[in-house]
């Protein structure tokens, strides 16, 4: 591997164009090649992405490419959820206990395009736009794509070739369809899909709801979230079954029972949407499913990065998080001057694997706790413990939520491992009525709890290791 080498990165989203540039940044020659036209140019995204929420994960990739402050000016902080009752009543939660931490509601097209921006300030960074990759010859190291603007079939050689390409990755494809190796995949989806709507700005262009939190309708086996954008609206997110229910994607098919669900279940969203029927039948309905597979790479020759090698559905708002964390943990391992692409792929995927298999589990996990648990009167009592205990211990204790979200040394397994091994410790302890909350708990009465807390959660962890989890 040497500065000379061709770097050929097929997917100019996020992670195509934050690693096009943190490469640049470090000498390399790169070629970027997006299937889709200049989003800069055409508006390609309305109905079809989640809201992103960017994180303390994100932000130090960004901080590592200089393009932190840039991101920030273009965020929308969220301090808390706020919680929405069938009667339009609502209660907040804050994200932790600690002072300053909070989440960012941020546009997918506007971050992009700020990477795409900077990634082209340098001379050594070419884009190509509408040129969509049909394959990749792993063995000969030749990516085959067609224009979408000529319809001209064309190939590229490279001296190694990244795939940020996203959930279907025609890099992936490639590994599978080649059988150059033994690869293992498998992707898993969820019975739910999503669908996006919006609430408008006021007639002065303000937010008609507050802008400083996540909103979330929990409703069991379903929800609607909404997020804030800079313009004045909120983006609005259901989350449904297909099929199972008395209210699904597929039997909301009349503007009669479209509006009968929301009167039932969203009065309040729904009074804030006035083209919630055209929205519903024209928005498509998206599906969630997580993606792992193994080796990420092929000798010295490719690599899978991003959603490419882990997709994951959006419950924890890290799955952008997470592959800007993949450019970062990659920039890393080539500090390490190991010399040949082959010894910097695989100790890439040994640093990073088992955290991205972590953050897939934790956030099917994290679906279950926003669409069900979040009104369960033994969660409620939980998180009032924790918050309470990150406000006066802000040092000792971190909530699994914190750990992932605002602990970004702290890789996601061990978040996991050890925020999994709190929950069960405190839930444990509120069960077997050996704690108690109350309104307002003195420093002491909480020290005593943390103390109970913290010997249970080493007890629990001793365990899990002893059963090899």
């Amino acid at each position: 591997m040497k500065k000379e080498d061709k770097v050929l990165i097929i997917g100019a989203g996020l992670c195509g164009s934050l690693l096009a540039l943190r490469m640049a940044q470090r000498g390399y020659k790169v070629e970027v090649y997006e299937s889709r036209p200049d989003l800069r140019k055409v508006d390609i995204s309305a109905g079809r992405s989640i809201n992103l929420a960017l994180s303390d994960r994100g932000l130090k990739a960004l901080r590592l490419c200089g393009m932190e402050e840039k991101a920030r000016e273009i965020c929308i902080p969220m301090y808390g959820r706020l919680m929405h009752d069938t009667k339009g009543n609502t209660f907040a939660s804050n994200y932790s206990g600690r002072e300053g931490e909070y989440i960012n509601s941020i546009s997918r097209g506007d971050l992009n395009a700020i990477l795409l921006d900077a990634a082209e300030e340098h001379e050594n960074v070419t884009i190509y736009f509408n040129s969509g990759c049909k394959k990749v010859d792993i063995e000969k190291n030749i990516a085959h794509f067609k224009s979408y603007e000529t319809n001209e079939k064309y190939i590229v050689k490279a001296d190694v070739i990244f795939g940020t390409d996203g959930a279907g990755s025609s890099l992936r494809k490639s590994y599978v369809s080649e059988r150059k190796f033994l690869f293992s995949y498998s992707q898993n989806y969820l019975n739910h899909g999503y669908k996006e709507l919006e609430i408008p700005a006021d007639k002065n262009g303000n937010h008609q709801i507050s802008k400083d939190h996540l909103h979330i309708w929990p409703r069991g086996d379903f929800m609607l979230i909404a997020l804030p954008n800079m313009d004045g609206s909120f983006t609005v997110t259901l989350f449904l079954s297909y099929d199972e229910g008395e209210y699904n994607f597929n039997n909301l098919t009349t503007e009669e029972k479209i509006t009968a669900f929301f009167e039932q279940e969203f009065p309040d969203a729904l009074a804030l949407i006035p083209n919630i029927k055209e929205e519903f039948a024209n928005n498509p309905t998206g599906p969630l499913g997580t993606i792992k597979c193994s080796p990420w790479f092929y000798q010295n020759k490719t690599l899978l990065m991003g959603d490419s090698a882990h997709a994951i559905v959006p419950f924890y708002g890290q799955g952008m998080n997470a592959s800007f964390e993949d450019v970062f943990v990659f920039d890393e391992i080539l500090n390490q001057n190991l010399g040949d692409w082959n010894i910097v792929f695989k100790a890439y995927q040994k640093a990073r694997k088992h955290d991205t298999d972590a953050i897939a589990d934790l956030a099917i996990d994290n679906f279950y706790e926003m669409r069900d648990h979040v009104a369960n009167p033994l969660f409620k009592e939980k998180r009032k413990i924790e918050m309470d205990l990150e406000k006066h211990f802000p040092s000792q204790y971190s909530s699994k939520y914190s750990l992932v979200t605002f602990n970004e040394n702290i890789g996601y397994n061990e978040a996991m491992q050890r925020g999994r091994a709190q929950d069960k410790a405190l839930l444990n302890l509120i069960a077997d009525d050996k704690v108690h909350t109350n309104l307002e708990m003195t420093k002491d009465e909480l020290a005593v709890i943390l103390k109970k807390v913290e010997q249970q959660t080493k007890e629990i962890l001793k365990e899990d290791k002893i059963a090899g989890l």
